[in-house]
């Protein structure tokens, strides 16, 4: 039995619905709307520079527009320098987030992991004061090993990962044991499936996105391990989506994967609702 946990969808899942090419791409407020079409519970702002264009008067206007659908936002962004971390907690704070996502880069743990490990903790009270988790995303440039010392020497419920097991295949670690070595350490999901095909002439592969339960993400596995002992992270629908050739294809074929995926997120859910 598990404990209701929120689904929803971030930046990611409407990659195409906002790139430059797309002739009405969708402002974040639109991003939020469709959000609410989707009749999902969250919505993550994730690696949107936009959010970072609005004024107070903005970002008091997305909040209220949110909480009016029903939809409680999150925000992402990279880096965990001390300004840059400040900054982006007055925007969570604005929003009425309660979780930012993150990612610590190759630099910031490159003398080590005291380095990023003292950072975080200086963030601490900030953090505690604000309400907000800081969700470190698992992905190639740390070792989920490096990452997990960084959090466990941390110490603090308001400090753990946001699991991605896709991010760190390149790096030749294993999805099911990144998912194993961080699940009790999670306070966000992002959930996408992801495979391996042969290039054209057979040489080389490339890794990309997959419709959900046509690649190598172990859904059932990862769900268990996350949600099996009463943890309640949000799950975040996400996409590595190719261009399909044309932007309406490009569309509808993103919108049907976040369809299905929403689907099997809310299936399984619903399966082992406590």
């Amino acid at each position: 039995m598990t404990q209701h946990f929120p689904i929803g969808i971030g930046s990611y899942a409407l990659f195409w619905e906002f790139q430059e090419g797309n002739p009405a791409p969708l402002d974040i407020a639109g991003m939020i709307d469709r959000a609410a079409q989707l009749d999902c519970d969250v919505f993550q702002i994730c690696d949107d520079p936009r959010i970072e264009e609005l004024d107070v008067d903005g970002l008091r206007e997305l909040r209220e527009r949110a909480e009016i659908l029903g939809i409680a936002l999150e925000l992402g962004t990279r880096t965990i320098g001390r300004d840059h971390l400040e900054r982006h907690l007055g925007i969570a704070e604005a929003l009425g987030a309660r979780t930012l996502r993150s990612m610590i880069q190759s630099q910031e743990i490159a003398d080590g992991a005291d380095v990023a490990t003292a950072e975080l903790r200086a963030m601490l009270p900030r953090l505690e004061a604000a309400g907000v988790t800081l969700a470190l995303e698992t992905y190639e440039q740390v070792p989920t090993s490096t990452l997990l010392e960084v959090i466990e020497a941390v110490d603090s419920p308001r400090v753990g990962i946001c699991l991605d097991p896709a991010n760190c295949v390149s790096a030749l670690e294993h999805p099911k044991q990144v998912v194993d070595a961080c699940a009790r350490r999670t306070v966000n999901l992002h959930v996408k499936d992801f495979a391996f095909a042969r290039q054209e002439g057979w040489v080389g592969f490339t890794y990309s996105g997959a419709p959900l339960g046509e690649g190598l993400l172990g859904l059932e596995h990862e769900l268990g391990a996350v949600y099996g002992e009463g943890r309640s992270p949000s799950a975040i629908v996400e996409h590595w989506l190719p261009w399909q050739g044309d932007l309406d294809t490009t569309l509808a074929t993103e919108r049907a994967w976040t369809d299905r995926t929403l689907a099997a997120l809310r299936a399984w859910r619903d399966a082992h609702a406590g």
